[in-house]
């Protein structure tokens, strides 16, 4: 049993839950997943691809489908997957079928952090009744659960938006954390990267003074689902994410760091920010401090 309690139960959902509930008609079920082409030799460290053909081939009964970076970032940002303004992305949640009176399932294949990410643009706008899939698509699709090509058919709805600001933040507020003993930066990158072995994001190493929990270690790699929430405790306070006033999160781009931050917010956190750009952005500032080893 387990003895830390979720914040909030209803945003971390099984694929049974769900196939029970396929019929209700307040329910929107969403594929969020994306896939990072990682390259060398260019000036973005990956080329995001849409997973919309993937997501056609076959869904879960209903679902629609986000495209995170056609409809959900800035086209004229110089990093991936940027953070569009609120205007656009409410409206783009409301052309996708969300409304005041749905309960909003997410879910991803081969990493829950898109739908982590689209959990936290919800929450971001003022939106609280949304879920995360535990073991996305992968999950549902082992156990045998229906599959679907038929296209989605959720109307248009319209939404009540009411920003939370600090729920995103950009290098000026990571670069105040550091040394101030109140706020806790969190990197969920892996542990290579983190060091500075792995150079992925152009200057190697991290944000000075900032802990690791990889968003990987959070997940079982044979059930896709989370680990239990004891162990995930165990993690953040093993790494040293315990006592502060303020979190920071950021990985690659901003999506990985959400995993973080979604599970800050189930062990009773209430002062988490995302980086948006994150790493991609850091990294290849030469006026931004770095740290190594």
């Amino acid at each position: 049993m387990n003895t830390v309690e979720l914040h909030d139960p209803k945003a971390l959902v099984d694929a049974s839950w769900l196939e029970q509930n396929l019929s209700d008609p307040n329910l929107r079920i969403f594929d969020c997943s994306t896939i990072l082409d990682f390259q060398t030799g260019d000036e973005r460290p990956y080329r995001v691809v849409s997973c919309r053909a993937e997501h056609d081939l076959g869904h879960i009964p209903g679902a629609g489908y986000l495209d995170l970076q056609k409809d959900f970032s800035r086209q004229e940002s110089p990093y991936a997957m940027t953070l569009a303004t609120a205007d656009k992305v409410a409206s783009s949640f409301e052309r996708a079928g969300i409304d005041d009176r749905s309960f909003v399932v997410l879910y991803s294949r081969r990493s829950i952090s898109w739908a982590t990410r689209f959990w936290w643009m919800l929450r971001w706008i003022g939106f609280d009744q949304a879920a995360v899939l535990d073991g996305g698509f992968e999950r549902w699709q082992a156990d045998g659960r229906p599959i679907s090509t038929l296209p989605c058919t959720y109307p248009p709805g319209k939404l009540s938006v009411n920003i939370r600001p600090g729920l995103f933040v950009g290098k000026d507020d990571v670069l105040a954390a550091i040394g101030d003993n109140r706020s806790c930066t969190i990197n969920a990158l892996g542990p290579d990267v983190f060091s500075g072995e792995n150079p992925r994001y152009g200057r190697p190493g991290r944000v000075p003074g900032s802990i690791n929990v990889p968003k990987v270690s959070l997940v079982d790699p044979k059930s896709m689902k989370f680990k239990p929430v004891d162990e995930i405790n165990k993690l953040f306070s093993a790494a040293g994410a315990t006592q502060a006033d303020r979190y920071l999160t950021y990985c690659g781009g901003g999506i990985f760091a959400t995993v973080i931050a979604y599970w800050l917010y189930q062990l009773g956190h209430d002062n988490i920010a995302v980086y948006d750009n994150s790493m991609s952005e850091w990294a290849t500032d030469p006026d931004l401090p770095m740290e190594t080893g």
